[in-house]
């Protein structure tokens, strides 16, 4: 498992020039479309003639047209073509549509930058499948999370310095034609860094193209939906889009109508929700821990509704006024609590975002990978088309923006529960992920030593009933715990291992059919490549010794001969949940909150050596003292 930073992939060729490439596409969508929107807005009547409060409405409503009617043949070419070929020939493409946009603003003709909206819709419906499809591709799984990241927090840093640069061109002395000339420049920076992406094999270069987008869309989400995390992990990408284009839409009438700020307030808004996402992203690879942690999904929907709910309370401080600059607003309490709303809201969401498209990246069928992204995409495009025209509804019935961002933030929890109800498996990583982040600061060593693919069975100490929960939370692969049938009857934790398909267990004595079934679930499961984790003493420790290792260790490998990893819990004995003085759950936390407790991990060992005696020593050799 890799331990170097991020940062590190932005030093090599296998990804620097993909997210700079996307950097330079996200800034010039930026700086076009906000340069147009900014001009049909605050000067309608001679770009556009559209009502100023909806113009942001219906240029993302053609911006986003292409992704429902091109994405499933754009996932086609992308799993078809060799992808740095096809990337190329994108940034080809955008050159073109620049080049009509500056006709456009040239002249000041605005149905040629309306056709170039829909042409840029198109360049990104292109480039969206194969910027995907190519991070898993060139990353292993340890830094598929960073990367993706990356890619999150550069393409909304793009987006604020191209809005930015928007702001600043049609402000400028040469005013459009100064947007003109910055659009072809930055059009032509990421042709040149499209020429770096190193050879990127496509996986099907034998497909015969579906041209049909609605035959070929239903046959993408058939396959993605064979995997009820990756179909919903799509809807939550969807949904998230429904969020965040209401509010980025909204930017612009909710400075002149709510906050009653010029243009430049207009970028600070996006400058702060900009940061907030970039933010966010980077911090999902230290807080996923180098994984795949959609544990972090329930996280950020939950911060989402909380700051969209006290945007809301926080404008009804803001009194109509005059239009004012930035520097008048930013003195006054009300603007800054709104900010930072803003920037908790966007925070939340790039902890949303990140591990969603890292999970569908991970699971999805690697050959299709590229048309399940793509069917994404016109998810997304479904679901941002469905916010234009609900907000517009919303507006016109008499809504004020305030209240529409109340109206979502109560949406988004709605929505948020339904999908962890039909996915608890999103639930129960939360509250894994909760526990090491709350109760404890875990120390994890040797987590590389759990084999990435194939089966093997994981023993370790049992010192406390979340013992499981805990190393659940630090695994970069799921495991399915042999859990005694009593523990497994604990509320809350019933859930969790029930979601993470524990398989109990009770003695002879007790169920004979029981255990007999037990062990059948265990070779079922390793016959499936699966890992299975077991506490081979059989019971809580209540000394915070290791007690002798039963004999069902070498019944499982009898049976199916995997290689068997040995771990060790340490720091756990005399917490909460351990059993030292009496039953665990009587008496108050011995160690306190945020207590250090740590996971050893050692290489597997081949199944001929792995008898209940060495994997006892190997794991009182891992724990050490530390108990």
């Amino acid at each position: 498992m890799s331990s170097r930073s991020q940062f590190a992939l932005l030093a090599e060729r296998r990804f620097a020039p993909l997210f700079w490439t996307q950097f330079l596409g996200a800034a010039n969508d930026n700086l076009f479309k906000f340069a147009f929107t900014l001009l049909a807005t605050y000067q309608s009547a001679a770009w556009g003639g559209v009502d100023p409060s909806t113009a942001g409405f219906v240029i993302g409503a053609i911006f986003i047209a292409p992704f429902v009617l091109l994405s499933a043949t754009a996932g086609q070419l992308a799993d078809k073509i060799e992808r740095g070929r096809l990337i190329r020939f994108v940034k080809d493409f955008e050159i073109a549509v620049m080049a009509i946009a500056a006709a456009g603003f040239a002249a000041q003709v605005p149905p040629l930058l309306y056709a170039s909206v829909f042409l840029m819709g198109v360049h990104s419906t292109l480039f969206g499948p194969v910027k995907y499809a190519y991070l898993p591709q060139h990353l292993d799984g340890t830094e598929l999370t960073g990367g993706n990241g990356m890619v999150e927090m550069g393409t909304f840093v793009a987006i604020l310095l191209g809005t930015m640069a928007a702001g600043f061109l049609v402000k400028g002395q040469s005013g459009p034609a100064g947007v003109a000339a910055g659009c072809l420049a930055v059009a032509a920076l990421g042709r040149v860094a499209a020429g770096f992406v190193p050879l990127s094999p496509a996986p099907d270069p034998g497909l015969a193209i579906n041209w049909n987008p609605f035959t070929e869309t239903w046959r993408n989400l058939r396959i993605a939906a064979r995997d009820a995390a990756v179909f919903h992990a799509l809807l939550g990408i969807s949904w998230l889009w429904f969020v965040g284009s209401i509010f980025l839409t909204s930017f612009t009438p909710f400075t002149r109508e709510v906050l009653h700020g010029d243009e430049n307030v207009v970028t600070v808004l996006l400058a702060v929700f900009s940061a907030g996402i970039g933010l966010g992203a980077l911090a999902c690879e230290r807080l996923s821990g180098r994984k795949v942690e959609i544990g972090l999904v329930p996280f950020g929907s939950i911060g989402i509704t909380v700051f969209a709910v006290d945007l809301w309370l926080a404008c009804r401080g803001l009194a109509p006024d005059t239009i004012r600059a930035t520097s008048t607003l930013l003195r006054e309490w009300e603007t800054v609590r709104v900010m930072a709303d803003l920037f908790l809201l966007s925070l939340f969401a790039g902890f949303y975002s990140v591990p969603l498209y890292a999970l569908i990246q991970s699971r999805g069928e690697a050959g299709h990978r590229a048309r399940i992204i793509a069917a994404n995409n016109i998810l997304n495009a479904l679901f941002m088309i469905v916010a234009s025209l609900t907000a517009t509804a919303l507006l016109r019935a008499g809504l004020t923006l305030p209240q529409l961002f109340l109206v979502v933030g109560i949406m988004n929890a709605a929505v948020a529960a339904y999908i962890y109800l039909l996915v608890p498996e999103f639930l129960m990583r939360f509250l894994c992920w909760l526990l090491i982040h709350s109760a404890y600061r875990l120390r994890k060593e040797g987590i590389g030593n759990i084999p990435e693919e194939g089966a093997a069975v994981v023993v370790c100490n049992h010192v406390s009933f979340v013992d499981a929960l805990v190393i659940l939370a630090a695994s970069p692969r799921p495991i399915r715990f042999v859990m005694d049938h009593r523990i497994f009857r604990v509320p809350v934790l019933s859930f969790v291992f029930r979601t993470g398909k524990a398989i109990p267990i009770a003695p002879a004595r007790e169920d004979p059919a029981l255990l007999e079934k037990a062990y059948d679930e265990v070779a079922a499961a390793l016959a499936q490549g699966e890992l299975v984790g077991i506490f081979p003493e059989g019971r809580i420790t209540e000394d915070g010794e290791i007690q002798r290792f039963r004999t069902g260790l070498s019944r499982i490998l009898e049976r199916t001969p995997v290689p068997v990893v040995p771990m060790a819990l340490q720091g756990l004995y005399g917490s909460f949940f351990s059993r030292r003085g009496g039953a665990a759950m009587s008496k108050p936390f011995r160690r306190g909150v945020f207590s250090r407790i740590g996971l050893q991990v050692a290489p597997a060992v081949a199944p001929t050596l792995a008898t209940p005696e060495s994997m006892h020593r190997k794991v009182l050799e891992l724990r050490g003292d530390w108990r």
